[in-house]
């Protein structure tokens, strides 16, 4: 019998014995079966049903089908917390973190060292005590992610024509960029992580929709009109986009 906590809403987790991964139970009011996920990005086995099933029902679902869980998880890539001596892609270039306890007090927090390498990586050295180390690493990508989408963001913009109301930076799942209605552009911060080309169709994805909420013709003709070679790095996001979930943050 799986062990249950309750959540507010249409939903609620429970794990099942002898699955080292959490179970998180959906209820959707349009599902007419159960249906059964592991998110790649989360590590978590996601279940989804109608209003009308249980979270013990689910658990009973994903006991039948432990094996395909099992094999699924397996399949997920490693985790590369932010630790030091850890590699990190930096706008598609491998660094090694250095995590330097007080080298530079007067200098910058993270900072790039042109020269030195360690094997064939340059090096990105995060100052201060290696315990906050970690936070200030996420502090600069996200900061780097932001120079760089608001200035990519801006040549699409001008190209088209068109004025975003505000560029947001976060850490999205289940997207790399989204377009609401009040004209205001999501990103995640990954996008720091992948080589300049990517960010840079991702930009021109989403101002595109500034003008054309959805992915019809007339959306893509845009998005080729301001980047005519988007096919590449729109191939490199559905290939390896994933892989980019992998660091900095644990799965929940």
């Amino acid at each position: 019998m799986p062990k249950r906590q309750r959540e507010p809403g249409s939903k609620a987790t429970t794990a099942i014995v002898g699955l080292d991964a959490p179970v998180e139970v959906r209820r959707h009011p349009t599902a007419r079966r159960m249906t059964l996920r592991v998110s790649r990005t989360k590590g978590t086995v996601i279940v989804t049903m109608p209003l009308r099933c249980n979270v013990d029902d689910a658990g009973s679902f994903v006991n039948r089908h432990l094996d395909w869980v099992r094999d699924r998880l397996h399949t997920l890539p490693e985790l590369v917390p932010f630790a030091d001596g850890a590699r990190l892609p930096i706008r598609g270039v491998f660094h090694r973190l250095d995590f330097a306890a007080d080298r530079n007090r007067a200098g910058p927090l993270v900072e790039v060292l042109a020269g030195p390498t360690i094997g064939s990586d340059p090096v990105l050295v995060i100052n201060g005590r290696p315990a906050s180390a970690p936070r200030h690493l996420s502090r600069w990508l996200i900061e780097q992610s932001r120079v760089d989408l608001v200035r990519q963001v801006g040549v699409h913009a001008q190209r088209l024509g068109l004025e975003p109301k505000r560029i947001a930076i976060r850490d999205q799942t289940s997207r790399w960029g989204s377009c609401s209605t009040t004209r205001v552009l999501s990103f995640s911060w990954r996008l720091i992580l992948a080589p300049p080309d990517v960010l840079d169709y991702v930009a021109a994805h989403e101002v595109a929709h500034l003008a054309e909420m959805n992915h019809g013709p007339r959306f893509w003709a845009l998005v080729k009109k301001t980047m005519p070679d988007m096919d590449g790095p729109r191939r490199w996001l559905t290939s390896y986009g994933a892989e980019l979930h992998r660091y900095g943050q644990g799965r929940d």
